[in-house]
């Protein structure tokens, strides 16, 4: 009953997550004043929870701040070209183009974590790159859109591979909240910097209070719940369902918004392609665990 209870918990995260593009296309400010108030309300909503309600102790090293500080600028423009994408094209190419994160995982982790190449990895890698060869082929018109998801992916799986490098350091709350409230912090001073800091009160009560649910419960929430679904659910079956998010995401934008979100046939053909290339790859991936483990026994 337990396990049934967590994976419901589970689906419902991702499909919160997979709801945040949604939430972006019916936001009307730009992308920059919308990841702005998004990483503040979110890094108050986890003060609140972790600091207030929980009493939970936020000191950490100097050292880790700074890393935590460098890995939420990652994490501050990955939001940020998600949902330029989604404003230059829409919510179907910008969730299509995040399965090109685990192309760029299996480049980035062998160096980082300093292992050998996974051959499988890099079969699931070309057969992405051909799929989005396509879309970008027939959806040509998105290409701006296209081109700003492909940096969605790059800043995402940078900001996800140095995250395990620091798991464990302290508690992931903390992670969490460091993170997201350094993001806010080096976005204040990149639009001080650029001048674009005066645009930040051109927003109307209603994007204000979308912005707020897109804070709460589309991204404070379903962070803190995934920490505890940890204790029930193996990391293989997160990140396999983890996947689904541009499943939800892209069925949910077909019904929501109609014609503007209809893509051709071959963004369809491609986009399953790719998703199932990453499950294939998880599933391979969880055989050669347990065979490990195994030979290890």
């Amino acid at each position: 009953m337990l396990q049934k209870s967590a994976l419901f918990r589970l689906h419902l995260i991702v499909f919160l997550w997979g709801f945040t593009a949604i939430l972006g296309k019916l936001i009307h400010v730009n992308a920059q004043i919308l990841v702005f108030y998004r990483m503040l309300f979110a890094a108050f909503f986890l003060f609140l929870f972790i600091r207030i309600i929980r009493r939970e102790s936020l000191k950490v090293s100097r050292k880790l701040l700074i890393q935590l500080s460098v890995i939420g600028g990652f994490m501050a423009f990955h939001w940020l070209f998600f949902f330029y994408s989604i404003k230059v094209s829409n919510v179907s190419i910008a969730l299509s183009c995040l399965s090109l994160s685990t192309l760029f995982a299996a480049i980035l982790e062998p160096i980082i974590f300093k292992r050998k190449i996974d051959i499988s990895e890099v079969i699931m890698g070309i057969v992405i790159v051909i799929c989005m060869g396509m879309i970008f082929k027939t959806e040509f018109h998105y290409k701006e859109g296209i081109f700003f998801g492909i940096l969605t992916a790059l800043f995402g799986t940078i900001f996800s591979v140095f995250n395990g490098k620091i798991y464990g350091k302290t508690s992931s709350g903390n992670i969490i909240f460091y993170e997201i409230f350094a993001g806010f912090l080096i976005l204040s001073v990149f639009y001080l910097v650029t001048g674009q800091i005066t645009q930040l009160n051109e927003i109307s009560y209603r994007d204000l209070s979308l912005i707020l649910l897109l804070a709460s419960v589309f991204t404070a929430f379903p962070m803190l719940e995934s920490i505890k679904l940890m204790k029930y659910i193996s990391p293989f079956t997160l990140i396999l369902t983890i996947n689904l998010e541009p499943v939800y995401g892209i069925i949910l934008a077909f019904f929501i918004f109609g014609e503007s979100e209809q893509m051709s046939p071959v963004f369809y053909i491609a986009s399953l392609i790719m998703i199932l290339a990453i499950v294939a790859n998880g599933i391979i991936k969880a055989r050669k665990t347990a065979d490990t483990k195994k030979v290890e026994i």
